[in-house]
C-alpha cells in the first residue's frame, strides 16, 4: 500500500502538495512547467511505486489531457494504488474516460464505490458517476445520484429530497 511506503517522506507529500496548491498559478501555455515540476518529483520514488503514475495522470487531466491521464490512472491501480488515493484514481480515472468517450466503463469504474466504505469522496463518486450515466442517456438515474448526494447537505428538506431521488429510479407501487 502506498500509504505506508517507508521512502515516501512527508517531505515528499509537502512538497507535492505545495505543487499542486500553485497549479492554478500557471497560466495554460504553461502545462508542460506544471507537468515537469511534477516529473521531478515523481523521479523521486521508486520505480514501481503507484504514486508516481497517479501524480503524473493527475498533472495530465489537469492541465486538458484527459486520453494521457487514462492509461497512467489504470498503471497506479494495477500497481496497487489503494486507500483514499486509490479512491480518487477511480474517480478521476472514470472522469477521464468518460472525457475521452468510454462513460460506459466509467460507470462500470464507479458503481462498485457506492457500497465502499464512506469517506469524504462520497459525493465526487455520484457527481462523477451522474457524469457517465448523462453521458450515457441515462439522466434520470444520473440526477438521482445527485439529488441522494445534496440532500444530506440541505438545511432543510432532507428526507424530501432523498424520496424524490428515490422515486426517479424505483417505479412507484
Amino acid at each position: 500500500m502506498c500509504e505506508s511506503d517507508p521512502v515516501i517522506t512527508n517531505d515528499w507529500e509537502e512538497r507535492t502538495a505545495a505543487a499542486w496548491a500553485g497549479f492554478d498559478d500557471y497560466a495554460e501555455e504553461d502545462a508542460a512547467d506544471f507537468r515537469a515540476v511534477i516529473d521531478a518529483l515523481v523521479a523521486e520514488l521508486p520505480d514501481d511505486s503507484p504514486l508516481g503514475p497517479f501524480e503524473q495522470a493527475c498533472a495530465w487531466d489537469s492541465t486538458g489531457h484527459s486520453d494521457k491521464a487514462v492509461p497512467l490512472y489504470r498503471e497506479a491501480l494495477a500497481r496497487g494504488l489503494s486507500g483514499y488515493k486509490g479512491r480518487r484514481a477511480k474517480i478521476q480515472l472514470s472522469s477521464s474516460l468518460r472525457n475521452i468517450g468510454q462513460a460506459e466503463e466509467g460507470v462500470k469504474l464507479l458503481t462498485p464505490e457506492l457500497d465502499a466504505p464512506s469517506d469524504e469522496l462520497d459525493d465526487a463518486v455520484r457527481g462523477c458517476l451522474a457524469l457517465c450515466l448523462s453521458s450515457l442517456g441515462r439522466d434520470r438515474e444520473g440526477l438521482s445520484l445527485v439529488l441522494g448526494a445534496l440532500a444530506p447537505h440541505l438545511p432543510r428538506y432532507q428526507r424530501s429530497m432523498a424520496n424524490y431521488a428515490r422515486q426517479l429510479v424505483e417505479p412507484e407501487a
